[in-house]
């Protein structure tokens, strides 16, 4: 028998080996642990924290993505109405609104990582991922939305940009337009009014990346006066499972200086960054952060904080201030004395990704101060959690106290399937809520009923 016939042979006969080993995890799946307190439980600036539940199998409930029934839309609020802004998008995940109102999206996914290690556990959450809807390649490209009729609805689309590497975060300085790819932030040169942009980009500074990247959503703000841009670098891993060498300048936020590109870490101890906004108030700046999982269905609440210049978060050696994760060995029990406890939480397992300020909305008055987030849903607790848009109210720079408001709802079927998953917020140039929806592959707009 040769090698290549004995090979192919092998390879065979491993196929239905490898289909019930991937059926019998997602079995032993189902015997994670389930949520003993009520998501609310988890949230505000005093969450309730139980005691760690670990599992031998992670609890993994993932909602089957299904994409949304004919006639079927997101539910909003008493006096707003919603319906699709722009449809037939492949896999959008963020946005981003030019001065003259066009309305820009990321279409992207995961980068390809054909230099990652193979292991069972990567290669289950790649299934789980796939089910969810996160299992498609990435169309590498910006597209442009204009609503040339006033109507509400996108009439004339172009693609902005492509050939780019898992692009997200999106800012405009001038006639500079900042991209941040999975890899690098790179620049453009843009003028009012373009529907395409064929020059090349011009590399600002080098991103984590490399064969891992596990967090490779990149989003970038500018500051105010349009000096510096803030970049989101998340983890390589959970909670430093492969250890620390492979998270140097991640679960960060970097200050890249945008004349010179030099760059330091802002801020540290951020598992994974995503949506930035500055607090017109304060002038400050706010993060929402996805936490660790794998402590159960009711740890750890992701959050929504400020952010401290050199302010120091936890991960992963704490969680929610001192709160040690004792998975993480060694400790570091000097970081962690100087952890700072985040200012709201989400929920556990929420997965807040999108993050606008309320600042000249047009939706109820309920809505006139605080933060929309996009709550993408997560995989590691039971019952489901996020899935939505939520609003939380502020009051003198800060949040108010009070319970965070439902925006969109019905993402969920009955049966606990996804019709889509939220992600990018951004108000349009009218006042309106835009929201990402990369399993509808939708933009929703959110609208008074005035």
């Amino acid at each position: 028998m040769t090698g290549s016939r004995r090979s192919s042979e092998i390879k065979a006969a491993s196929l239905p080996i490898f289909a019930l080993i991937s059926a019998g995890l997602l079995a032993l799946s189902g015997c994670g642990d389930f949520a003993k307190l009520p998501i609310s439980a988890g949230m505000g600036a005093q969450p309730t924290l139980p005691p760690p539940q670990q599992t031998l199998i992670p609890t993994v409930h993932i909602a089957p993505a299904k994409g949304w029934p004919a006639g079927v839309t997101p539910l909003s609020p008493p006096g707003t109405r919603v319906y699709a802004f722009a449809d037939g998008l492949d896999h959008p995940r963020w946005l981003y609104v030019l001065p003259n109102g066009d309305v820009l999206v990321a279409e992207t996914n995961t980068p390809p990582k054909p230099g990652a290690e193979w292991s069972i556990r990567g290669w289950l959450m790649g299934l789980v991922m796939k089910r969810a809807g996160a299992g498609v390649p990435s169309a590498n490209r910006i597209t442009l939305l204009r609503d040339s009729d006033g109507d509400g609805r996108a009439d004339f689309r172009s693609v902005l940009l492509e050939g780019l590497n898992s692009p997200f975060g999106m800012a405009l300085v001038g006639n500079d337009f900042y991209v941040a790819n999975s890899d690098a932030v790179l620049r453009y040169s843009y003028a009012a009014g373009d529907t395409r942009i064929t020059t090349p980009g011009i590399k600002v500074v080098d991103l984590p990346a490399g064969p891992i990247n596990h967090h490779w959503t990149k989003n970038l703000i500018a500051s105010p006066d349009g000096s510096r841009l803030y970049v989101t670098v998340g983890s390589n891993s959970n909670v430093a499972e492969r250890g620390m060498a492979l998270e140097v300048a991640r679960a960060a936020i970097w200050e890249v200086d945008i004349k010179s590109g030099a760059h330091r870490v802002f801020a540290s101890g951020l598992r994974n960054p995503n949506g930035l906004a500055w607090e017109p108030l304060s002038k400050v700046l706010w993060t929402v952060v996805n936490e660790r999982d794998e402590l159960g269905s009711d740890l750890v609440p992701d959050y929504l904080t400020s952010v401290r210049d050199g302010g120091f978060y936890g991960w992963p050696y704490s969680y929610f201030g001192q709160h040690i994760d004792a998975r993480v060995q060694p400790q570091q029990p000097e970081l962690v004395a100087r952890a700072i406890a985040p200012d709201y939480a989400l929920g556990p397992h929420t997965a807040p990704l999108g993050l606008a300020h309320s600042s000249g909305n047009i939706l109820p008055a309920a809505f006139n101060n605080g933060m929309f987030i996009g709550q993408h849903g997560s995989w590691n607790r039971r019952p489901h959690s996020g899935y939505k848009v939520i609003f939380v109210p502020f009051e003198n720079g800060k949040p108010s106290g009070g319970a965070p408001l439902d925006v969109l709802t019905g993402f969920l079927s009955e049966e606990g399937d996804a019709f889509g998953r939220p992600v990018g917020v951004v108000l349009d140039k009218k006042g309106a809520l835009l929201v990402a929806d990369d399993v509808g592959n939708v933009v929703w707009r959110v609208t008074s009923m005035r």
